[in-house]
């Protein structure tokens, strides 16, 4: 077994549970060099918010700060970021899927900034 289908194994116990909460889901997705947010509605059909590294006001703060997108400013930037879009659209309570990661180093920091926002989990 490889290690992404191992970590998807992890998220499924994670992601059943939240599907029957009926409840915004901010998942995340952590790759080698970026970090992902997404807000995704109960039904499980729409994104609703997204934020990321990719971003081009991200990276120009990430450029000032000279961090990459693999960093846990990074990632503290795009839960901020993620967290403030989500109250933009009235939306204050979500439940945190983090994809069958450990909740350590970036998706720890994510959650962390998430909450720091204004995001209740």
């Amino acid at each position: 077994m490889d290690k992404k289908i191992s970590r998807l194994r992890r998220a499924v116990s994670t992601r059943r549970k939240i599907s029957e909460l009926r409840v915004h889901r901010l998942s995340v997705y952590r790759s080698n060099l970026h970090i992902y947010a997404n807000i995704i509605s109960p039904e499980g059909d729409r994104v609703l918010v997204s934020a990321s590294t990719l971003e081009p006001e991200v990276r120009q703060q990430l450029v000032s700060q000279k961090v990459s997108g693999s960093h846990v400013a990074a990632a503290d930037l795009v839960g901020k970021r993620v967290a403030e879009k989500a109250k933009a659209a009235g939306i204050e309570l979500v439940a945190f899927d983090r994809s069958g990661f450990r909740y350590h180093g970036r998706v720890k920091a994510l959650a962390d900034a998430a909450r720091e926002a204004g995001l209740k989990f």
